[in-house]
């Protein structure tokens, strides 16, 4: 395929989905209007189901579909830098060089590092209750277990963060998802459907049916997929090394 056909295809297609795009604005109702059918359809079933949080309802039991997909993407992009960034033929490993951090940089990652992995688990537990969820939450713990390295160095990180065990725990928590799903067909009903579980005491952590499930399982594969994704990165920063000596590209 030329050049020149590769941008005529862009072209159509972009233009193809600006109409689109234009054509779903001129519909939306207007500015300051009182006419809100889908956000009052989604605050009726948020709370015909115990969920005291409406945009966990939405992710994780009217669309929870769509939150599938949306975590197919980042564990396929996880997957794909896994391969894209293995060790190659010829490469190899040199362990990194320890390094002085300025004590007060050291005693701030210390001391936030603990304060910040709780506020990432807090925010998952309590998804379906408050802002936040497994998403937010997933990546607020994944980064707190970095400020390790800001804190001490690279081999101090790597004892706290077997990256096998994250890969293995990232296709579980997925594959969590999954079945979850899947109980619902078992049962009669359909695909992530919020049926399985009573819906609990509005307002509590048991609240809400299958959605506090779900919402676990995407922070704990959230969390998973940014320590393995900045995990291969790291290494060929900091580990991994052409066979001439010289450091390869990220």
């Amino acid at each position: 395929m030329t050049p020149r056909v590769r941008l005529w295809l862009v072209c159509l297609g972009g233009g193809g989905l600006a109409a689109l795009l234009v054509a779903a604005c001129l519909r939306l109702p207007a500015f300051g209007g009182l006419w809100h059918p889908y956000g009052d359809r989604a605050v009726r079933t948020s709370l015909a189901r115990h969920t005291a949080n409406t945009v966990a309802s939405v992710n994780f039991d009217q669309r929870a579909f769509d939150t599938m997909g949306e975590m197919t993407i980042l564990f396929g992009a996880v997957l794909g830098c896994v391969v894209l960034l293995r060790q190659a033929r010829d490469e190899h490993r040199d362990p990194p060089e320890p390094c002085e951090v300025v004590p007060p940089v050291r005693r701030y990652a210390l001391i936030v590092l603990p304060v910040a992995l709780v506020t990432g688990l807090y925010v998952i537990a309590h998804g379906q209750l408050s802002p936040g969820g497994g998403f937010q939450g997933g990546v607020v713990a994944a980064t707190s277990l970095h400020l390790m390295y800001l804190g001490a160095d690279y081999a101090a990180l790597e004892r706290i963060r077997p990256v096998e065990a994250y890969e293995v725990t990232d296709a579980l928590s997925a594959s969590a998802y999954l079945l979850l799903g899947l109980a619902g067909v078992l049962t009669g009903t359909a695909f992530l459907a919020n049926t399985l579980l009573p819906y609990g005491t509005f307002n509590t952590l048991s609240s809400g049916g299958t959605v506090p499930l779900l919402n676990a399982a995407i922070g704990v594969e959230v969390a998973c997929a940014v320590v393995v994704l900045l995990a291969r990165f790291l290494d060929q920063a900091v580990e991994i090394e052409e066979a001439k000596g010289e450091m390869s590209a990220p």
